[in-house]
């Protein structure tokens, strides 16, 4: 009898500073600030980051640097999403102290759902798992979604048809124009669409999948309209009034011709 074809996801993406080819829940990394205190984070490269709570935490790519500005305004949690050279990682950056949600009910209803989960805590925390069908799936997405693990340290096995089923999860979050399909084990992500598009379509693809997936971005971004220059604008501007000249259609009249006095005649 021959056995089903199986995938393994994750576990041999490493931990890497940089942003990883890969996407899904749980998070790469994870980093506390205090509120008013920017940090400035080392990568090995960065095109552009956004966060997902602007008001707890805004991120900006110092591209000439190679730098990760994070910027902390109020307590809470915020998930930033790091993009270079086609490649992307997601980060959790928790501002001031917050208390972490309790995860037990979490952990017991992914257990359930998948009977080989194996689950290790303390100084080296690890999470196993075969996902075998939708409640394991979709059991597991909701517990990584906690703060338990991180992405580096799961190493998941997928049957085949949890595979399909979240490709079909990630379609339906596409935005017009662009398409997602296996190539292997990974993703491949092609089309054309608008700077929004694009990262609407990354973070779909990070709060649908389970565990790393790798991915291949094909995605052709179309550039913004460049701005009007303000100089010309200012030019226009400059000839064009909507209060009339003083003679606007009307003929001007001809200057005054002085004529000279007649001479006197003699008494």
């Amino acid at each position: 009898m021959r056995g089903r074809r199986m995938y393994v996801i994750g576990g041999l993406l490493g931990a890497l500073l940089a942003p990883v080819a890969a996407l899904a829940w749980p998070v790469d990394q994870a980093l506390t600030l205090e509120p008013g205190k920017e940090k400035f984070q080392k990568l090995t490269a960065v095109d552009w980051a956004e966060s997902d709570a602007p008001s707890v935490v805004t991120a900006e790519a110092l591209s000439q640097s190679g730098e990760l500005l994070l910027t902390p305004h109020d307590a809470g949690i915020a998930r930033v999403l790091l993009y270079a050279e086609g490649r992307f990682a997601v980060w959790r950056v928790m501002v001031g102290s917050i208390e972490l949600q309790n995860t037990t009910a979490e952990l017991a209803a992914a257990k359930k759902a998948c009977p080989d989960l194996k689950a290790t805590e303390g100084a080296e925390p690890a999470l196993t798992a075969t996902v075998n069908d939708n409640a394991c799936r979709l059991a597991l997405r909701t517990f990584l979604k906690t703060h338990a693990y991180l992405a580096p340290q799961l190493e998941l096995t997928f049957a085949v048809p949890q595979l399909q089923a979240q490709l079909e999860d990630f379609e339906a979050g596409m935005p017009p124009g662009l398409t997602v399909r296996y190539s292997g084990a990974g993703l491949v992500l092609s089309g054309k669409t608008d700077r929004a598009g694009h990262r609407k379509a990354l973070w779909e693809l990070f709060s649908r999948a389970v565990g790393r997936v790798p991915l291949e971005d094909r995605t052709e971004v179309e550039a913004p309209p460049k701005p009007e220059d303000s100089a010309k604008q200012e030019a226009v501007d400059a000839t064009v009034s909507d209060v009339p000249a003083p003679d606007a259609g009307v003929v001007a009249p001809a200057p005054p011709v002085k004529r000279k006095a007649p001479p006197k005649k003699p008494r």
